[in-house]
């Protein structure tokens, strides 16, 4: 049995649906899709995601949505006219719509969240409608009735522990099975997504459950490559990495797959396969629990910008116990998430996204960590991006560190921070946002001119 899950573009038509329609009937094993809401059909058009959040906000803000809400039935009703499905569809994604908008407003996040998984769940009935019109046994299953348990974290929910023996006794339907993805089901009953894109964490979560032989996660590459195509002309695809190099190059920018999607798999042992949806021939990327190191130190290059970093200096910080707790504390006392904490022996960068902060927050900040920490120095960096550099075989290789830095060197990029993983499969270089094409072209030349991975 294998789970496949389709994204937006993949469904963002009724010419893509029938695309999904053949690959999923080519194989037998193909018995549970999870599919996205419809997503772009061009490059200027907008995702259903974004209009139910606009059409959601427009609610809160007493504002009439109807412009909005037509503009996402419209989707829907184009791809079920390209399919020629009856009437009946496009009305009941019309009335579901419209009990979500009448719902309680009192809680801004869950009335979010609500019209959010509409995107979903209505494709799924959509697209399962599409099917048995072909002659297809497909039926549309509520994660609900499924029993898929989420905490009720409104757009960060997590799977519960109980949700993956709930969710087993899918193995013994019938027919296809069309699972919406991005949404799940507090114990209360109320409706909770995953982080954005978080379809991606759906199919996981059922192939952990389900005991599949296979996740394959359909997109619009042919694979994941070694480097952002939008930076470096033509980059080398990868065939195959591991979870924990997939899971880096997610979290810093690689787009083809959630960071967090991986986790459910990656602890059921499950190999994902990346897949095109629009060249399904082609082998794709298969993510694994081990592999060779035959490609040399580093599998990928990601990078990703919109970060600013906190730096602190005190003579005698690494003899003064407890100082890393008490600067964290104080952000965590304006509710910052931080990313990476480089140090030296009387210093220490905190690397958080710039998003979270404003003017006041970083003066008052600064103000705390100078009077409570009684700092000889703070200073805060703004628009910096972040390098990652990612391999297995770093472990493994000596001087990956010392060419990556040498040609960031000879591309005339200053490096503002270095830290490396723990985990010694990664490396970040913190740069300046205007520098970060010019770096990432440096370190790919350096590492992928010469080499076939």
């Amino acid at each position: 049995m294998k789970v496949a899950k389709f994204g937006g573009s993949s469904l963002a038509s009724g010419k893509q649906l029938e695309k999904v329609f053949q690959i999923v009937v080519s194989d037998p094993e193909r018995k549970v899709v999870v599919v996205s809401a419809p997503g772009k059909r061009f490059q200027e058009d907008i995702k259903v995601t974004d209009l139910l959040i606009e059409c959601a906000e427009q609610c809160l803000q007493n504002q009439d949505p109807k412009e909005t809400l037509e503009a996402v039935l419209e989707r829907y009703a184009a791809i079920a006219e390209e399919c020629h499905l009856p009437d009946g569809v496009i009305e009941e994604i019309y009335n579901d719509l419209a009990g979500r908008l009448a719902s309680d407003k009192s809680k801004p996040d869950r009335f979010i969240d609500l019209l959010k998984a509409s995107g979903e769940d209505n494709n799924a009935k959509l697209v399962a409608a599409y099917f048995r019109e072909r002659g297809v046994e497909a039926t549309y299953v509520d994660p609900k009735e499924a029993g898929l348990l989420v905490s009720a974290e409104p757009g960060n929910a997590q799977a519960l522990p109980e949700a993956y023996d709930r969710l087993f006794s899918l193995r013994e339907r019938s027919g296809i099975i069309i699972f919406p993805g991005f949404f799940g089901y507090s114990e209360e009953g109320e409706v909770y997504t995953f982080s954005r894109s978080g379809s991606d964490i759906t199919g996981s979560i059922l192939a952990n459950a389900l005991r599949v032989n296979l996740y394959e996660n359909f997109t619009d590459v042919d694979a994941v490559y070694s480097v952002n195509p939008s930076i470096v002309k033509k980059p080398k695809e990868i065939k195959e990495l591991t979870y924990r190099e997939m899971r880096e190059l997610s979290y810093a920018g690689f787009s083809v797959l959630h960071d967090e999607a991986l986790v459910p798999a990656f602890r059921a042992g499950i190999p994902v396969q990346i897949k095109n949806t629009n060249n399904p021939a082609a082998p794709g990327t298969r993510i694994v629990y081990e592999r060779d190191n035959t490609n040399g130190p580093v599998i990928g290059i990601a990078s990703d910008e919109g970060f600013c970093s906190i730096y602190v200096s005190k003579y005698l910080m690494n003899r003064e116990i407890g100082f890393g707790r008490k600067l964290l504390g104080i952000l965590e006392d304006f509710g910052l998430s931080y990313e990476h904490t480089p140090s030296g022996i009387d210093d220490v960068s905190v690397i958080l996204r710039e998003n979270q902060l404003d003017e006041k927050i970083e003066a008052e900040i600064t103000q705390r960590i100078k009077t409570e920490l009684h700092a000889d120095e703070v200073k805060i960096e703004q628009s910096l991006a972040l390098i990652m550099v990612v391999g297995e075989g770093m472990r493994h290789n000596v001087g990956t560190m010392a060419r990556a830095s040498k040609a960031l060197a000879k591309a005339r990029v200053n490096i503002e921070m270095i830290n490396q993983g723990s985990s010694e499969v990664s490396m970040m270089f913190g740069v300046k946002e205007v520098d970060e094409k010019r770096a990432v072209q440096a370190i790919y030349d350096e590492f992928f001119a010469a080499v076939t991975v």
